[in-house]
């Protein structure tokens, strides 16, 4: 790091001195690097910083090398710099997140300090996940959702905020893929798709990327953080369900535990609601999102066919709730 990133985190931590620790994951396409840091002379033992170079991107695991994807990244990190300056601090221990310690951009830069969630009780990360990290995870999405219920993700000029769609396959980004998908039916209902989720009645933020790979667990699973704000925004909390459960759960179980799953869900959501935002009709809500849930699984099936056919969530169970869709909408 530059020495004004350096001073930056010392002073943010009262340290006299850092050493790198690891580095804990390169950034996607190349856009930088997430690193573990030891402390000298702080309270602090350790940190992550999140170092981001816009100079370095454009290297794409799967080829879409596209100046609208670099712009969706640039955008994507100045989303998740706001979301950790002005909003994730209102998060309550229900829904965790680091806490933020400082934020420094120079140039085509930026470095976010961040809480170690390791040494913050949440060390484990899970391949495979059971009831007890499923119902975690769901109980964080649903408290994270009743916290920002009615929440405008952008301030009024529509320059600064947040996304005012969250999530990172939006119709509205990925034209691309839309073009490249071979599903005469689902690339005619996409719009509707979009927008039957886009005007739902009961908005509020999605974490826009809520894969079991950016949850953080306690070590006994109970309990659960999250990371990776780069797609938070405005959208029906649907999405962030059925794309969580889809990172997890092999298409048999995703069909065997539907209503089970969606049950768990909708339960922490009632509670927290009533704690969050009690002039919310929880009842309304839920019939709306329920409905919405196979259109959301449909809305992320839709990205996916277009940018990897042969990827392996694309299975039978996806391609179902597709079709139940589509007839739906015709």
């Amino acid at each position: 790091m530059q020495s004004d990133f350096f001073n930056c985190v010392l002073e943010a931590t009262g340290a006299t001195d850092m050493e790198l620790i690891e580095g804990i994951q390169e950034l996607w396409s190349g856009y930088g690097a997430i690193l573990r840091y030891g402390l000298t002379g702080s309270s602090i033992s350790t940190v992550v910083v999140k170092h981001v170079s816009f100079l370095d991107g454009r290297d794409h695991p799967r080829g879409w090398n596209t100046d609208l994807g670099h712009q969706r990244k640039l955008r994507s990190y100045q989303v998740e710099t706001e979301w950790y300056t002005n909003w994730a601090q209102h998060c309550s221990d229900e829904c965790r997140v680091p806490h933020c310690l400082a934020v420094e951009q120079h140039g085509s830069e930026t470095v976010i300090v961040l809480e170690d969630l390791d040494s913050a009780g949440f060390p484990d990360r899970r391949g495979d996940v059971e009831e007890k990290e499923i119902t975690a995870c769901l109980h964080w999405l649903a408290w994270f959702h009743a916290t920002w219920m009615g929440a405008e993700p952008n301030e009024s000029d529509g320059a600064k905020g947040l996304w005012p769609q969250g999530t990172y396959w939006h119709l509205e980004t990925r034209p691309d893929e839309l073009e490249a998908l071979a599903d005469p039916a689902l690339k005619h209902a996409a719009g509707r798709i979009d927008q039957s989720l886009r005007e739902c009645r009961y908005r509020t933020l999605v974490h826009g990327d809520a894969k079991l790979a950016n949850f953080c667990f306690s070590r006994d699973g109970g309990k659960v953080a999250a990371v990776d704000f780069q797609y938070v925004g405005g959208g029906c909390g649907m999405k962030d369900v059925a794309y969580f459960i889809g990172s997890c759960l092999g298409e048999e179980d995703c069909e065997r535990l539907e209503g089970w799953l969606l049950d768990i869900y909708f339960t922490a959501l009632q509670r927290a609601l009533i704690v969050c935002k009690p002039e919310i009709d929880f009842q309304a809500v839920e019939a709306e999102w329920r409905k919405l849930y196979p259109y959301a699984w449909a809305d992320f099936h839709r990205f996916l066919k277009g940018w990897s056919p042969g990827h392996w969530k694309l299975n039978t169970y996806s391609e179902r709730i597709v079709r139940d869709v589509v007839r739906q909408l015709s």
